[in-house]
C-alpha cells in the first residue's frame, strides 16, 4: 500500500504571551516553582475574538506555501482538537469555509493532546488505501477558552496554538514508517471537562458551577500514565519499523511537561540533545503542540531530509500514539 508523508507543515501562535510573573499576581505560585515542576515560563493566549479557527486557517496558509499545494487540492480535513469553535458544525467544516476548501470532506478527531498524532493515523490509512491524495491534518486548541484561572495546579500549563500538515502520498522512501494509537477510557476522570455534554449540560439559569465547564486534571495521576504509556508507544513503533531507539535523530513529544519528557527520554535511552524542547516558551498546548514542533523543528535546522523523527503524545481521555517518520 501507499505510504503517507508529511509534504508541508504550517504553524500560528497568538501575540499575546502570559509569563510566569502574571501568574504570580494571579495565583498563589512562583516563577521557580513552575519551572521547577513543569519546565514552563512563557504560553500564547488567543485574543477573545480569535478563535481556534482563525488559528488553524493561519497555520494552513504556511502549509499551503511550504508544500506547493492549493486550497482545492485537498481532499479531507482532519482537525484534531477539544476547543472547536462550535459543538456543530465541526471546527473541519469551519476551516474549510475559512479557506474555501471547496473539494474537501471533512472531520474532526476528539483525542485531547493525542489529538494531531491521531489524525495522522486516519490520513495515513486513507492515503494508504487511495481514497483522498492530498489530506490536511490539524492540532490546534484554544485551551484559554477552557482553563479556570484560579486553579493554581492547572492554569499554569496551558497555551494556545495551532499547527497543520498536509499528508499525501510519498514519492521516495520519505514518510510515515509506523504509527500507534491507542487509548483507556477507564481512567476518563483523571483529564476532563465535566460538563458541556449531555452528561451535565450547561445551561443558562446558572445551575451548573461555571467551574464544572473548566479542565479538570489530577496532575500525580496523569504523570505516572503518560510517563509508562509514552515509553511504550514509542518502542512499539520503533520496533513495528524494524528499527532501535539509537537510530531515532530526534524525538519531539507532546510538551506537557519536562519531567514528563526527560522520563520518556530516559526510558528510550536517548541523550536530551536529540529531544526539541518548546515548552518553555509556549507551554502545554495539547493537540497543537507535536505539529508546531514539528514545524519550529524544521525551520531551525533540527530535521533534515532522511532523518529519522520519532512523534509521542498523551492526553485527555485516556488517549496515546506515536509516529515514526522518515523526513
Amino acid at each position: 500500500m501507499t505510504r503517507a508523508t508529511i509534504l508541508g507543515l504550517g504553524s500560528y501562535v497568538p501575540e499575546r504571551v502570559l509569563t510566569n510573573a502574571d501568574f504570580e499576581r494571579m495565583v498563589d505560585t512562583s516563577h521557580e516553582w513552575i519551572m521547577t515542576r513543569t519546565g514552563i515560563a512563557e504560553r500564547h493566549i488567543a485574543r477573545p475574538d480569535e478563535d481556534t479557527s482563525d488559528m488553524c486557517a493561519a497555520a494552513a496558509r504556511e502549509a499551503f506555501a511550504d508544500a506547493g499545494v492549493t486550497p482545492e487540492e485537498i481532499d479531507l480535513v482532519i482537525a484534531g482538537t477539544v476547543t472547536p469553535d462550535f459543538l456543530v458544525p465541526s471546527l473541519a467544516c469551519i476551516i474549510q469555509k475559512k479557506l474555501g476548501l471547496i473539494n474537501a470532506a471533512t472531520m474532526d478527531v476528539v483525542a485531547a493532546c493525542a489529538g494531531f498524532i491521531h489524525g495522522l493515523s486516519v490520513a495515513q490509512a486513507y492515503i494508504a488505501c487511495g481514497t483522498f491524495k492530498k489530506i490536511l491534518v490539524f492540532g490546534a486548541e484554544k485551551l484559554s477558552s477552557i482553563t479556570d484561572y484560579t486553579d493554581r495546579g492547572t492554569c499554569i500549563l496551558f497555551g494556545d496554538a495551532a499547527g497543520a500538515a498536509i499528508v499525501g502520498p510519498a514519492t521516495d522512501d520519505s514518510g510515515i514508517l509506523a504509527i500507534h494509537i491507542k487509548s483507556d477510557g477507564r481512567h476518563d476522570e483523571l483529564l476532563n471537562i465535566p460538563a458541556g455534554g449531555t452528561h451535565l449540560p450547561v445551561v443558562g439559569n446558572g445551575s451548573v458551577d461555571p467551574r464544572l465547564s473548566k479542565l479538570h486534571m489530577k496532575g500525580n495521576e496523569v504523570f505516572k500514565f503518560a510517563v509508562r504509556h509514552m515509553g511504550d508507544a514509542a518502542l512499539r513503533v520503533i520496533a513495528d519499523a524494524g528499527l532501535t531507539p539509537d537510530q531515532v535523530d530526534l524525538l519531539v513529544p507532546h510538551q506537557a511537561n519536562i519531567r514528563i519528557i526527560k522520563a520518556t527520554a530516559a526510558r528510550l535511552r536517548l541523550p536530551m540533545d536529540k529531544v526539541y524542547l518548546n515548552i518553555e516558551k509556549y507551554g502545554n498546548t495539547s493537540a497543537a503542540s507535536i505539529p508546531l514542533a514539528l514545524d519550529q523543528a524544521v525551520h531551525e535546522g533540527r530535521i533534515k531530509k532522511g532523518d529519522i523523527v520519532l512523534g509521542v503524545a498523551f492526553g485527555g481521555g485516556l488517549t496515546w500514539g506515536a509516529v515514526l517518520l522518515r523526513w
